[in-house]
């Protein structure tokens, strides 16, 4: 091996210690915040609205950005903004509810579901499990991410690196739970936008500016109608997947539970839907200098790896620490939200254990590490049959977004029961999967949703009005 890649690989091992290192510092300093079970779960609802729009940001930045998102700005151009721009429909949409779920005080999203169609083990059964498979999906998917991506730069073994991640996810969450997982988020958040905007200028510099692109790169990539270049078809598929998607997210919904301020709950998923477009920029903008100077890569997703090959050892070094921040990010708050549902759902309510302040914390920790250690156990040996893991996000949206916005909008008007939202969480799981099997051209989530939606608003329409004293909970809010 000569002497440069050696001491990029150095480089590069010493700043992801340092990122990793100083994540875990951050995680045991706020950690220290967390004082009681409350805090761990929901960060005791204290998070400022410019912490919860940076952790927004770098929870929802993961391998799919970095890499995916690159290909799309490489084949498609400025339609990566297309992409994200479904990612914004979605918080845009949340921001209807937004006030509401931050007023009734919820830790997960199986306690909304439990709040609007009243208290059922099944109910929360099932909206537990939708609920918890984005998030364990995105935990064992990012391990094996940063095993396979991390062993071509060092020549590691995948399995040693997906136990380094693995024990600094545990170092990011057990000390204080949502509390160390927001702040740490909110620090590498910052640090990931500066880098995103500062990878996509020298990006373009390499191509030779932004001249060079557009005289190079087809103008229906670069120019407005770029916007469109992947096509209406793909455009509509993004939305019929991404949207519904974005609206059952476990992770997103803990941060509007999580704000200090009632009135920052809408805001600052507003604020945070904008800065997803922050990714359209670093995706497009590399994608488009990547296809100036190598036009001919047969495929797109290798733009992001070609032009990790074009870069001075020093970027490398520390676009690697970016690469990690990011990844660090998605898996420490996938993980605690898995976690915030096995103890809060299933222990608390499923099992019907009480516990006090201290044990319940104490529990967590416990189950965080079980967890932990089930993800890279999956992420080692079935890394090759993760992929059926991307069904996860169909899946949960098709349980969970008609209970939550017609139960939402129905709360008032008709007489909400546990059949009702069983019937509508079955039919939409049976849906998906129906369509799954037809192997339908539209995504299967919108069948799924679709068919849940019948059926609860039939079973709801037939139980007649709520009586006139609603229970404590499902008021609406006061002007």
């Amino acid at each position: 091996m000569s002497g440069e890649p050696a001491a990029q690989i150095a480089g590069l091992a010493i700043a992801s210690l340092l990122v990793i290192g100083s994540g875990i510092a951050l995680s045991v300093y706020f950690g220290r915040k967390a004082k009681s079970a409350q805090d761990w779960l929901s960060a005791g609802e204290s998070l400022p609205l410019l912490v919860v729009i940076v952790t927004q940001f770098a929870t929802a930045t993961g391998g799919g950005v970095l890499i995916a998102h690159v290909g799309i700005g490489y084949e498609s151009g400025w339609s990566v903004f297309a992409y994200e721009g479904c990612v914004l429909v979605g918080f845009l949409i949340l921001m209807l509810i937004a006030r509401w779920l931050r007023e009734q005080r919820f830790t997960t999203v199986p306690e909304i579901v439990t709040r609007l169609f009243g208290e059922n083990k099944l109910v929360t059964a099932i909206a537990a499990l939708a609920a918890l498979v984005v998030p364990f999906g995105w935990l064992a998917t990012q391990f094996v991410a940063f095993g396979q991506l991390f062993s071509r730069f060092t020549g590691a073994s995948p399995t040693v690196l997906i136990l380094v991640i693995m024990v600094a996810s545990l170092f990011f969450v057990l000390p204080g739970g949502l509390t160390s997982v927001a702040w740490t988020d909110f620090v590498f958040g910052l640090f990931m936008i500066v880098m995103s905007l500062g990878v996509a200028g020298y990006a373009i510099h390499l191509a030779g500016g932004w001249g060079q692109v557009t005289a190079t790169v087809p103008q229906r990539l670069w120019g407005w109608e770029g916007i469109t270049a992947a096509g209406w078809d793909q455009i509509w598929l993004w939305v019929a997947a991404i949207v519904p998607g974005t609206l059952t997210n476990q992770l997103y919904y803990q941060r509007v539970f999580a704000t200090k301020k009632v009135s920052d709950a809408r805001r600052g998923l507003g604020l945070s839907g904008l800065t997803m477009l922050i990714g359209g920029i670093y995706a497009g903008c590399i994608g488009l200098a990547v296809h100036s100077m190598n036009p001919g890569l047969v495929n797109e997703e290798d733009a992001a790896g070609w032009l990790l090959t074009r870069l001075p050892g020093w970027l490398v070094v520390v676009f690697g620490a970016f690469l990690v921040s990011t990844i660090v990010s998605t898996t420490g708050s996938a993980l605690q939200s898995v976690v915030a549902n096995l103890t809060r759902d299933v222990y608390q309510t499923i099992a019907g254990r009480e516990i006090g302040e201290r044990r319940t914390v104490t529990l967590s920790r416990l189950i965080t590490v079980a967890v932990s250690v089930l993800a890279a156990v999956l992420a080692i040996v079935f890394s090759k049959a993760l992929t059926w893991l991307v069904a996860s996000y169909a899946y949960s949206a098709a349980a969970l977004a008609a209970p939550i916005f017609l139960g939402y909008a129905l709360r008032r008007r008709r007489r909400l029961t546990p059949a009702a939202a069983i019937g509508g969480m079955l039919a939409g799981l049976t849906g998906c999967a129906v369509a799954q099997a037809l192997d339908t051209a539209v995504p299967y989530a919108v069948y799924g949703i679709g068919a849940s939606a019948v059926v609860l608003l039939a079973i709801a329409l037939s139980s007649g009005k709520p009586p006139a004293a609603v229970h404590e909970g499902v008021k609406e809010e006061q002007a």
